[in-house]
């Protein structure tokens, strides 16, 4: 039987109230890997009419987020943190090449930082990934993807620092 959304966000909210930090997220993680091989899910809330970033669910109490992402075409992005929240992707349909980097100099709103890649590795459908504060990285995406992110906090409101790779 497929979950619905409603219960797939009380899960993670049960966990990270339960267990606040990486541990609480680190379960969230595995609940979200059910979710992305469920095809009853998956097609009532990530139709083929999903934009780059939909909001399906904030939470009022902690503040997180379930998004859903549809890029169409090749996509990447710079390294980047989540600023003083976390995220969540987990890979539903395509390829993400993910590169992990460490922080060299420290960035200011005036300034971009400087970091160095440390590790990449492949998100495919079924895989998701957890993001701590600080954790720099960079996807890259090069054809269409389809994903799920659940993210700390609404990070299209939070301004975050830019990063140079060196």
């Amino acid at each position: 039987m497929s979950q619905t959304l409603e219960q797939f966000a009380s899960q993670c909210q049960d966990f990270l109230k339960n267990n606040p930090g990486p541990v609480g997220r680190q379960k969230v993680v595995e609940a979200l890997k059910s979710v992305l091989v469920d095809k009853e899910f998956i097609a009532k809330h990530i139709p083929p009419s999903t934009g780059e970033r939909e909001i399906i669910y904030q939470d009022s109490e902690l503040g997180f987020c379930i998004l859903v992402h549809h890029y169409l075409g090749p996509k990447s992005s710079d390294p980047h943190d989540h600023a003083h929240s976390w995220a969540i992707y987990g890979q539903v349909h395509g390829r993400t090449e993910m590169r992990d980097f460490e922080k060299v100099e420290d960035a200011s709103s005036d300034k971009p930082g400087k970091v160095r890649a440390t590790r990449s590795y492949a998100l495919t459908p079924g895989i998701a990934h957890l993001y701590n504060e600080g954790d720099l990285h960079a996807p890259e995406r090069k054809d269409s993807t389809t994903l799920i992110r659940i993210e700390g906090t609404d990070m299209s409101k939070v301004k975050r620092l830019k990063y140079e790779v060196i």
